[in-house]
């Protein structure tokens, strides 16, 4: 895994209002308010004891848990930072996850969020994201990506099971699926980057008229069955 400061088109950034205001240019495509958060986030994600694989958490399940004073400092965090986001008009939502749910495999491109794929919208809007446990989501560099449906062998597979034309009804085809968003490494040996635990991340993402390439990234995949992982995300 590589160092974000090695990533050109990540840039560091020192407070949430940084984070917030600066644009994308030059390539940036991620923004990351590096932190370090004190508290025990483990501690609030076992005392949820969910049973489902994912669930959504809002400030009442985090108020009413009984947490160490760790534990509650955890707590004041995950709710000081959706409070950040709900204060810019966004609507952030804190999930606790055990696993994700995963595409069929015989699906010729995987489209669920363990693959590597960028976010779309028909209007500008931005991803913002943090890992407060477990392990950080991961990134990959645009020059070291291509497009799963741009692979010779998957395009093949895409177009017995379109049945048709590589034509314009094959373009909606893929769009439509999702397929067009999904990516993967463009040669063996290349690395993800980690978005790391604590920090708060902004991504680009794929709309008309955006001035930068989209931001590449996934979720990781993590053994854990004892502690789920959090994740906000808007």
């Amino acid at each position: 895994m590589i160092n974000v400061e090695h990533i050109r088109t990540v840039k560091i950034v020192e407070s949430f209002d940084e984070l917030i205001t600066t644009p994308f240019a030059g390539g940036i495509n991620a923004l990351c308010w590096r932190r370090s958060l004190e508290g025990n986030f483990d501690e609030v994600a076992k005392a949820l004891q969910q049973t489902d694989d994912m669930v959504t958490v809002n400030d009442q399940d985090l108020l009413e848990l009984k947490l160490s004073p760790s534990g509650q400092l955890a707590c004041k965090t995950l709710m000081s930072d959706q409070c950040l986001l709900r204060d810019i008009d966004l609507s952030p939502s804190l999930d606790s996850i055990f696993k994700y749910p995963v595409s069929e495999s015989d699906d010729p491109v995987s489209t669920d969020v363990y693959s590597f794929h960028v976010d779309s919208c028909p209007v500008e809007v931005d991803t913002y994201l943090c890992s407060y446990n477990i392990v950080g989501s991961e990134g990959l560099c645009n020059l070291e990506a291509m497009r799963c449906i741009d692979q010779l062998s998957t395009r093949r597979q895409l177009l017995k099971q379109y049945g048709g034309e590589d034509d314009k009804g094959f373009r909606l085809f893929l769009r439509d699926k999702c397929y067009d968003l999904h990516y993967l490494p463009s040669s063996p040996g290349i690395q993800p980057y980690s978005f790391g635990i604590g920090h708060l991340w902004r991504l680009a993402t794929q709309w008309p008229g955006s001035r930068v390439l989209p931001c590449i990234h996934r979720a990781p995949v993590w053994s854990s069955v004892d502690v789920p992982r959090l994740l906000l995300i808007s």
